[in-house]
């Protein structure tokens, strides 16, 4: 690969905490065979990585060529389009790893630039850029949030310790890299007896790392009934504000509006042929709420519902050299005989103790 455009791709992986629901960008812009500028997108609403690179370039922006990980955008939304600003300042060829999938750009981009002049390359580093934008291409094209499963579990698959015997099943630097896992994501979702029975949290905590309370993934709760103690932390902390109930029109008005007094979103969806919450129904829901990647992390019960409903776009399994056993002691998907699903390692990752298998659907660009 051209390594002005790993550099860029470098540049865009520097947002993947901060400028979801958009995609991670960067921009490399050179001159007589050095940069002269370069620039990422930070959040959304904030400057897109073709203006900060443009920026820093100043006058020795003109006559340099761009080299950007995504189509520049060509329309008006919260910033600018970027197609302008290059061509405002003398650019004269852009090389762009891939077509940006949302139907506001798609091809406009280049074609607003072919039109200016600009010598438009498509494809360099089109792989690595897809790679890294998962989240931003599924969400796009499917119209709903790309989902993550995560979950922790002994060598025989147990993913919860014995009702006597509660206690961690993976340790402290595993349970580290799940946070960043959570840091990572728009929304983090459970069920009501998770939700019950743990009384998490569902926030990142990193040792040495203070998260802005803005940077906080939203919690949402499935509970079909809506019965939830009023007294979990999820609704009694500084975050109540960004935590969701999905229920149905099982929940009584009484619970609603004590969880609204709250400051608890309560949203009421259909049901599933199972009485469920409708899985589909949340995703579309979450997706108009511009949350564009959800880690379920449990419990089996909404695990296997989301597998079930083909949701599931890549599994963090945990492994601790445990062994656990008993019936009462849950897996990870506890259901009838599972629809087989092409799944393919993504990664393997140790630790001190554990290890982690990453697994995702095959792919279209792999």
């Amino acid at each position: 690969m051209d390594p002005y455009m790993q550099t860029a791709l470098n540049l865009a992986e520097q947002g993947r905490y901060t400028c979801a629901p958009n995609p991670m960008v960067g921009c490399v812009l050179v001159k007589d065979n050095r940069i002269v500028g370069q620039g990422w997108h930070q959040r959304s609403g904030e400057a897109h990585a073709e203006i900060r690179a443009l920026a820093e370039a100043g006058p020795l922006a003109r006559g340099a060529i761009a080299y950007v990980t995504l189509e520049p955008c060509n329309h008006q939304g919260k910033t600018g389009a970027c197609t302008e600003a290059l061509i405002n300042a003398g650019i004269e060829t852009v090389y762009a790893a891939i077509q940006d999938p949302n139907p506001c750009v798609q091809g406009r981009g280049i074609a607003a630039l072919r039109a200016a002049g600009i010598s438009v390359h498509l494809g360099e580093g089109a792989k690595q850029a897809e790679v890294l934008n998962e989240v931003f291409f599924h969400s796009i094209r499917e119209a709903e949030p790309f989902v993550i499963a995560k979950w922790a579990m002994s060598l025989d698959g147990k993913i919860s310790t014995l009702p006597s015997q509660s206690r961690w099943i993976t340790a402290e630097d595993t349970r580290q890299h799940a946070h960043q896992l959570r840091r990572q994501v728009s929304a983090i979702l459970i069920g009501a007896h998770t939700a019950i029975k743990d009384d998490p949290q569902l926030t990142v905590r990193l040792n040495e790392i203070n998260i802005a309370d803005s940077e906080q993934p939203w919690r949402v709760i499935l509970s079909t009934q809506g019965a939830l103690p009023l007294h979990l932390k999820l609704f009694n902390d500084a975050f109540v504000s960004r935590t969701l109930v999905y229920t149905t029109e099982l929940i009584s008005g009484l619970q609603q509006k004590q969880l609204e007094d709250k400051g608890v979103s309560v949203c009421i969806l259909p049901v599933n042929k199972e009485g469920k919450v409708c899985i589909s129904s949340v995703l579309a829901d979450l997706y108009r709420r511009e949350i564009s990647s959800v880690l379920v992390e449990g419990g089996s019960q909404i695990l296997s519902q989301f597998y079930k409903a083909h949701k599931i776009q890549k599994i963090y399994a945990y492994i601790a050299p445990k062994l656990i056993g008993g019936t009462e002691a849950l897996s990870p998907l506890m259901s009838e005989t599972l629809e087989e699903t092409v799944w393919q390692r993504a990664a393997v990752i140790s630790f001190e103790s554990d290890l982690c298998m990453v697994i995702q659907k095959k792919r279209s660009y792999q």
